[in-house]
């Protein structure tokens, strides 16, 4: 049994149009930093509820080569309120990934919260060093319950499925690593 932590963070500062934000996941294995993706991104209102952003990103795993690229995406809230973050990245040697992520909100009082989420990721070639296929390489599809003690502060429980596909399925099986997993998930979510 693995003991690992996982982390999901996204900070701004700044105004309404135009701000500076940086979005960061990883996961700890035993104590030790497994694999983080950082962006660090200016963010400009394109519309009401929607931003644009450009910038970089930055990932790491424990004995690869570390990644860069050149991040630009849209995020924001469409109709029937699905918050939506869809990014594309180029990076070295021709490099292209893009990154889709969806949640939704279902409200039982004002604060027990029910999100559905969505999120995959797709490349543009084979990154053998990465265990990464061409075309759909993951997907994670989970439901979170929280309760907002305040609005700023809110514990949830969920659980989470992830799937790699095609080529990075290939990659897991040959390194005897399972290609799916189902997870219970328990966090904080606050912001100030």
């Amino acid at each position: 049994m693995n003991n690992w932590i996982s982390y999901d963070l996204q900070a701004w500062y700044g105004r309404d149009y135009d701000r500076l934000v940086i979005k960061a996941e990883g996961e700890v294995d035993n104590g030790t930093l497994d694999e983080s993706s950082t962006e660090l991104l200016w963010s400009h209102a394109l519309a009401t509820y929607w931003d644009t952003q450009l910038g970089l990103r930055y990932d790491s795993a424990d004995g690869l080569d570390s990644r860069s690229w050149l991040t630009f995406g849209v995020q924001g809230l469409a109709p029937y309120w699905f918050e939506l973050d869809i990014t594309a990245y180029l990076g070295e040697d021709g490099r292209s990934a893009l990154g889709f992520e969806a949640e939704y909100e279902l409200l039982f009082t004002q604060r027990l919260v029910l999100q559905p989420r969505l999120e995959a990721n797709l490349y543009g070639k084979d990154d053998a060093s990465w265990g990464l296929g061409a075309g759909l390489s993951d997907a994670t599809v989970g439901l979170r319950l929280r309760y907002e003690i305040r609005r700023e502060l809110a514990p949830y429980i969920g659980v989470e499925r992830a799937q790699t596909f095609g080529g990075s399925a290939d990659y897991a099986r040959a390194v005897g690593q399972s290609t799916g997993d189902t997870r219970l998930v328990a966090g904080l979510r606050f912001w100030f």
